[in-house]
This record gives structure tokens, sequence and C-alpha cells, in this order.
């Protein structure tokens, strides 16, 4: 059995959080001494394990209550809507990097900061022995197949707006100039 600063100590909490969490009931203890103080279980410690491993990956107390409650009714949708936050939430500061390159008006600044660029792809996919042609095929068949990720990609790549826009455009006509 835990005591309350002993069970906070063993996973760097605060005794004032496991009483939060206890008041929400996230983790109640599973029992109580003669004194009256909580005493938890290696259950209750498990549980707590959980509980710090879904917050490291920012679920909300909430859904950590319902994901511990029921696990195989809701561990699916609500990790995936994690997922879908995380991925809109890395999007937008992609693209506030780039408009601050913008500001900066430094292209090296887009080199230090992006682990991977257009430079960088286009040197691999012409060391992997791609012709203009070939990448030209390439963004036309990504675009064609999923826009919405191809648009997504030339973001990560920290192209311009504007150059997403035109390579998006020639990408969905194709070589004969005729609209996919």
């Amino acid at each position: 059995m835990y005591t309350i600063g002993r069970l906070a100590r063993k996973f760097k909490l605060s005794r004032s959080t496991l009483l939060y969490y206890d008041s929400i009931g996230l983790l109640k203890p599973a029992g109580r001494s003669k004194g009256e103080y909580r005493r938890y279980s290696e259950e209750d410690a498990r549980r707590l394990e959980r509980v710090c491993l879904y917050r490291r990956v920012g679920v909300p107390l909430k859904e950590i209550l319902t994901l511990l409650d029921n696990p195989e009714e809701h561990r699916t949708s609500i990790l995936e809507n994690r997922l879908r936050e995380l991925s809109e939430q890395i999007r937008m500061l992609r693209h506030q990097q780039r408009l601050i390159v913008e500001l900066l008006q430094d292209a090296r600044a887009l080199e230090r900061i992006a682990p991977m660029n257009r430079a960088t792809w286009v040197a691999l996919l012409s060391a992997s022995g791609f012709t203009e042609e070939d990448m030209r095929r390439w963004h036309i068949a990504f675009e064609s197949r999923s826009p919405g990720k191809h648009r997504d990609f030339l973001e990560f790549l920290c192209i311009p707006d504007e150059e997403i826009a035109a390579i998006r455009s020639w990408a969905a006509t194709d070589s004969a100039g005729r609209s996919q």
C-alpha cells in the first residue's frame, strides 16, 4: 500500500494533484488507514501510471476518466481525436514558421528550422534517379489521389503559399493541359 505522499513521489506529482484526482473521481484510494489517511494499492498505482501516460500525450482529464472506465468503447476515438488535434497544431506551427521566415527574409533560417525542406527533398529524389518529369508526374499523382495530403506535404516542406497554389494548380492539370 502507498501513502499519498509516497505515490505522489513515485510519479513525480504533487500531493495536491492526487487530491484533485480523488475529488474528480479519477483516482480514488483503495482504502484508508485507522487515522483516515488515504491508502493506495498497486492497482491504484497502475491506474495512475495510465493517467500519467494519457496526460503526457495531452488527453484532457475528463476524457482520461472515460478512457479508464470504458477503455474498449472510447479508446480509439479519443486517441484518434487527439492525434487530429496534434496534426492541426503542427500544421499551424509550421505555417507560423514559414511566415516568420518570410518576415525575416532569410532563406537560411528556413534551412535551420526545417528537418526536411524543398531543396533536401528534390536532392533526394534526384539522387534516386528522378528526373524533372518524374517529379512532375509524382506531384500530379499525389494531387489527384490525395489533394489535402499533397497540400500538407508541401506545407511541411515550408514552401510559400503562393508556390503551393501554383504547384497544385499545374499538378491538377495533366501533361496535355486537360483538367483531371
